[in-house]
């Protein structure tokens, strides 16, 4: 496993949880609308998901989400080694971003979020947008030598932030990375196993039925 691969899932990781919690304090700063607040990190995560995307997904998949790796354990993309390294480097991209995006705002470098996220309702929408995420890049990845997944990741994602309850965490790595930071994307330590668990049946709900829609070609 070559370093730079590693270092692009650490790298873009690292500046996608920095990107959603940076905008979220930056939108808590600038308005009171709560609509108008989450307006602001959906479209900041989806223009820095089609950016990461496009700019690695050359070098180490543009995984960033321990969700995504599993898919290319299944799918015999990846070895199970190779995964390891992915997940140690996403998890620490995300810590470290999450890290960054508290000190440019100011505040404590290492929080703890206070905004609990508790409810079948939120786990279920978090299988939904995991199920989800996997889906397209399944279906995408092939079309057109995978020129439209940047787009397409950023559009599920971004779009989902308002159609699900949970907002969208759908990254494992990320959602425990913003445990560490009490803004506005932030989630209570002890509400990320139900959300990480949640997202994780959902990647393999996706998977599934990526194969079976596939199988119907």
């Amino acid at each position: 496993m070559k370093i730079r691969v590693i270092f692009a899932e650490f790298l873009g990781t690292a500046i996608l949880a920095m990107a959603i919690v940076g905008s979220g304090i930056m939108a808590t700063n600038l308005t009171k609308d709560v609509g108008l607040q989450l307006f602001i990190v959906a479209f900041t995560t989806f223009l820095i998901l089609a950016v990461l995307i496009a700019m690695l997904g050359s070098i180490s998949g543009a995984h960033f989400n321990p969700a995504v790796t599993l898919m290319a354990v299944i799918n015999k993309s990846i070895s199970i080694t190779s995964a390891v390294y992915y997940l140690l480097a996403q998890v620490a991209g995300g810590f470290i971003g999450v890290v960054i995006a508290n000190v440019m705002f100011e505040l404590p470098a290492i929080g703890a979020s206070t905004h609990s996220k508790t409810g079948s309702n939120l786990l279920l929408s978090e299988v939904v947008a995991t199920a989800g995420l996997i889906l397209v890049i399944s279906l995408m990845s092939k079309e057109s030598a995978g020129r439209y997944l940047p787009l397409a990741v950023a559009g599920w994602i971004g779009s989902a932030y308002f159609f699900t309850p949970s907002t969208t965490f759908a990254n494992p790595a990320v959602t425990f990375a913003r445990a560490f930071s009490d803004s506005f994307a932030g989630i209570e330590i002890n509400s990320v196993a139900g959300f990480v668990i949640a997202q994780f049946i959902g990647a393999v709900i996706g998977i599934a039925i990526a194969r079976g829609l596939k199988a119907t070609h």
